[in-house]
């Protein structure tokens, strides 16, 4: 429970999962992903046999039931911590789950995308991040296809925050606009895709992708400097249902 309670702390401070009061990390080098378990004793669940992400096959069918979204318009603030750039939802969105509510806190973007498909990546990748009332995690991921512009990322890169910035959203940016029409998912249990990256999170990802323009795509790079993806993991023995 503690465990939860502080990976939901460290997401609503600073992104998904960045500490600024923690060990830095990074996506290459010395701190990057292969190193993270060793940088802090706090992102050892980063050597863990759970974790997230990965290359989703093998998949077995569980006639999921469908994921109950409650999305309200509108979103408060866009930040970029240096990782990625996030996008702080309205108290009072959630979804349903297992028959339990998980809020909406936040939803941020990894270009290219950490999750493949059957080998396949995608130029980006977009997390929906979900708290139940006990911290326990779950995330929504959409995989994002280089094509018509997106409007909700229209109108937030119309904001886009340098590194370190944070700023009050004057758009009314719908978390709805992220998700595409057919709703259909495949899931799994994994982790954080970033230190902590602690486990036990139930991770939802969208079967049909959406699109966003080159453009969009190409300046959400121009500001985080470089890909911020984290390489697959291991499945071991986790199975992969739709």
């Amino acid at each position: 429970m503690k465990r939860a309670l502080i990976a939901v702390g460290l997401l609503l401070s600073s992104g998904m999962a960045f500490c600024s009061d923690g060990a830095a990390w990074d996506y290459s080098g010395a701190k990057g992903p292969e190193n993270w378990a060793k940088l802090s004793p706090e992102y050892g669940a980063c050597a863990g046999s759970n974790q997230s992400p990965i290359n989703l096959s093998g998949f077995i069918d569980a006639k999921l039931q469908p994921i109950d979204f409650a999305y309200n318009a509108g979103s408060t603030e866009i930040l970029n911590n240096g990782h990625t750039v996030q996008i702080n939802a309205q108290t009072g969105s959630s979804i349903v789950v297992d028959g339990i509510q998980f809020e909406l806190k936040q939803f941020h973007f990894h270009v290219p995308s950490e999750n493949l498909i059957n080998g396949k990546s995608f130029p980006m990748e977009g997390h929906l991040v979900h708290a139940d009332k006990d911290g326990h995690l779950a995330v929504v991921a959409v995989m994002v296809s280089e094509g018509k512009a997106n409007k909700a990322l229209e109108k937030a890169w119309a904001q886009m925050p340098k590194q370190g910035e944070k700023l009050a959203l004057t758009a009314d940016i719908s978390p709805l606009e992220i998700l595409p029409e057919n709703r259909d998912y495949y899931r799994f249990n994994g982790s954080l895709t970033t230190p902590p990256c602690s486990e036990g999170v139930r991770w939802l990802v969208m079967k049909q992708p959406i699109t966003a323009s080159k453009a969009q795509i190409e300046k959400f790079l121009a500001v985080v400097h470089h890909h911020n993806n984290r390489p697959v993991q291991a499945i071991n023995a986790r199975p992969v249902l739709e």
